[in-house]
């Protein structure tokens, strides 16, 4: 039985400033959460979800974002009891939870009794992040993915979503709502990938995007051109871009077990500066 504690709220646009100000003391975790609040607000209808809060207004400590998945944001013990308890009696909604390990952790162990056992857990996920221009030479045909390669682009997408996360987008709803994500990322220039004679080569797409910081997802290098450092050169010209285009700071988080990636990583200039883990159902 869980223990009573300080309770959570539902915040709204009211919060707003002081919801930002609690995001901006880490950029770099935080970014993808913030990005949403940036972009839409904080009404659910908008959002995509609610956003919890354990504190009152002037006073607020902690946050989750609950959505399509769930973030806690600077949640110490206190609001990982006051936001597990608001999830079990709401019910999963969500296809994953994410976020600072110890955080996510100690909501899954409050919430696995309840909502029963996971598809995967990622227990360490390393965040890396660089805010200088990669040290090694970019690739320089990593470009802008154009609105008219979207059928060009979308199986590179889909079979990346399918090796990372290990189902594939097109169950549910018949892939719709990851088709209309994948070609609004192009539509805003967040897409990028190295095209040759109709083929991806290498491909990734910027996230989440704030003043402070931005995440890439979605790093993918065609099986048939894998080990020919063309993930190195990608994420160079990834880091130059990002850089240049929309934020001070580029991050990415990548599964631990997953050593070719992060060695790339490194190669390009990314360092680890955080672990995350995710609950994936």
């Amino acid at each position: 039985m869980m223990l009573r504690t300080s309770a959570s709220r539902v915040l709204d646009d009211h919060d707003r400033e002081e919801v930002l100000a609690l995001l901006d003391t880490d950029p770099v975790a935080n970014v993808f959460v913030a990005s949403r609040v940036r972009s839409v607000g904080l009404n659910p209808a908008r959002l995509g979800g609610q956003m919890w809060g354990v504190g009152p207004r002037g006073g607020l400590t902690s946050l989750c974002y609950a959505g399509a998945n769930l973030v806690p944001v600077n949640a110490g013990a206190e609001a990982v009891q006051a936001f597990a308890e608001r999830a079990r009696r709401q019910g999963r909604r969500c296809s994953s939870i994410v976020g600072p390990a110890d955080a996510v952790e100690k909501l899954w162990e409050r919430l696995e009794p309840y909502w029963g056992a996971a598809r995967a857990i990622r227990w360490a996920q390393p965040v890396m992040a660089t805010s200088a221009p990669s040290p090694v030479p970019a690739d320089p045909l990593v470009r802008q993915v154009r609105p008219d390669e979207f059928a060009t682009l979308l199986p590179a997408c889909v079979a990346m979503f399918t090796e990372e996360v290990g189902i594939s987008p097109d169950l549910g709803d018949g892939g719709a709502l990851y088709r209309s994500r994948v070609a609004e990322l192009i539509r805003i220039g967040r897409s990028f990938a190295r095209i040759e004679d109709g083929k991806v080569i290498f491909k990734a797409e910027v996230g989440a995007v704030t003043p402070q910081a931005c995440q890439i997802q979605g790093v993918w290098v065609h099986p048939d051109h894998r080990g020919r450092g063309h993930a190195v050169a990608g994420m160079a010209a990834i880091v130059d871009l990002t850089l240049r285009h929309f934020a001070p700071t580029v991050s990415l988080y990548v599964n631990d077990f997953n050593t070719p990636a992060r060695a790339a990583y490194r190669r390009a200039g990314f360092r680890e500066v955080d672990t995350f883990m995710s609950v994936l159902f």
